[in-house]
């Protein structure tokens, strides 16, 4: 077992996360899910509140009147049907668990029962957030909303993770996630006979030079040393092989790991359509809807993430990213815009090999993953609370600039 905890406990966890992997609910529809972690909490002397439909947020008192530390886990699956073969698969058509949020609430559960067994209390208060709908990338916000950050210092949570060997942590200061933008482009232009584009606007041709165009504005505008990605996915047009489209519908996603890089795609995305709707005399409409911010790691809680790691697994574990922020995104960043705090990475490596990717059908993890997070995010609450609690944040950041 990769970390220290009593068999008894991991055993309580593989429970949880096989149960609610064969039980697997979609973003807001998590009842079931919910309903079964309060009974978990209960069982531990937890006190539940629902501020939301199916958000959940359990106290543990702390020794002091200091900020409080929340620890976070996501607890919604996703529209796929799973193709494991495990014998606790999916028994709900079409939806799995395949991005691993099973195993994050069991592990915060387990944080839970490890931090409730400690001989004294923790030197601040911690908040455990059971959050949903973060396949949708709302949820963290809902739960914003909602208030559950009310009085908290600093937050912390992590992501299982196939690229790196079960039992590390990537705890990096920077870029982790990508913001997650939609776009939609409508073209209207003027449909006509095939025969006579003259008399036509022709929606394709207008639309097939922004698509063209946009592939220009990551390769010439973009420092190359700063991802991003414009990519456009769809594109209806047209009725007929003999009639020239009048109108045309493109929609696409843009991802940047900065907000200025981000603010800049915007701009050059907006620039693109109205130079195509004038060289076309078409009008076109560009609608961007925003989705989640980049999720950038920085400060003084990124050094006690570290920290914890290495007090709770071993210093060896404790890892930096081999494959560079992920482009993909993480609805945490919400609450990295409103306290500081570290999201981590999880090392969940089949020992056979990498396995599928998440967000696949066939999506595995290695489950001795749970004790190491238990252990992590329980130790990070009580590292995260004592530097609240005694003052030394910037201490903290000073050492993490040194090192």
């Amino acid at each position: 077992m990769v970390a220290s905890i009593h068999p008894s406990l991991f055993d309580r966890m593989v429970k949880l996360r096989r149960d609610l992997h064969r039980h697997p609910e979609l973003s807001r529809e998590e009842h079931r899910t919910t309903d079964r972690l309060v009974s978990e909490l209960e069982r531990l002397g937890l006190e539940c509140q629902r501020p939301l439909d199916t958000g959940l947020v359990a106290e543990i008192p702390g020794a002091s009147d200091a900020p409080t530390v929340a620890i976070r886990a996501d607890i919604d699956a996703l529209p796929i049907h799973e193709e494991t073969g495990l014998q606790y698969a999916s028994e709900v058509p079409g939806v799995m668990h395949a991005c691993g949020h099973d195993a994050h609430a069991a592990m915060l559960v387990g944080a839970a029962e490890l931090l409730m067994s400690r001989p004294v209390p923790p030197p601040a208060p911690i908040r455990l957030i059971f959050q949903p709908a973060e396949e949708l990338g709302i949820g963290a916000r809902s739960m914003i909303e909602a208030g559950v950050l009310d009085r908290v210092g600093a937050i912390f949570g992590g992501h299982v993770d196939r690229h790196y060997p079960t039992g590390t942590v990537v705890a990096v200061s920077g870029p982790v996630n990508a913001s997650t933008d939609g776009f939609r482009i409508s073209i209207s232009g003027q449909q006509g006979h095939a025969a006579r584009p003259h008399e036509t606007v022709d929606a394709v041709v207008a639309g097939s030079l922004i698509v063209m165009a946009v592939q220009t504005i990551v390769s010439r505008e973009i420092d190359p040393t700063h991802p991003s990605v414009v990519s456009i996915g769809r594109f209806e047009a047209g009725t007929a092989s003999n009639v020239i489209a009048g109108t045309a519908v493109l929609s696409g996603t843009i991802r940047a790991q900065e907000s200025a890089v981000r603010a800049h795609l915007h701009r050059s995305l907006s620039r693109i359509c109205e130079s195509v709707g004038q060289l076309h005399e078409a009008d076109i409409q560009l609608e961007i809807e925003e989705g989640t911010p980049p999720l950038v790691n920085q400060g003084p809680m990124v050094e006690v993430a570290r920290r914890a790691a290495s007090e709770a697994l071993g210093p060896e574990r404790v890892r930096t990213m081999v494959r560079g922020a992920n482009m993909g995104g993480e609805d945490f960043s919400w609450y990295l815009q409103e306290v500081p705090g570290c999201y981590v990475r999880l090392g969940a490596r089949l020992a056979d090999s990498a396995g599928y990717p998440a967000h696949s059908s066939r999506f595995q993890i290695d489950e001795a993953v749970l004790p190491a997070g238990a252990a992590w995010l329980a130790e990070v609450a009580v590292q995260g609370g004592e530097a609240l609690a005694s003052g030394t944040v910037d201490d903290l950041e000073a050492a993490g600039r040194a090192s």
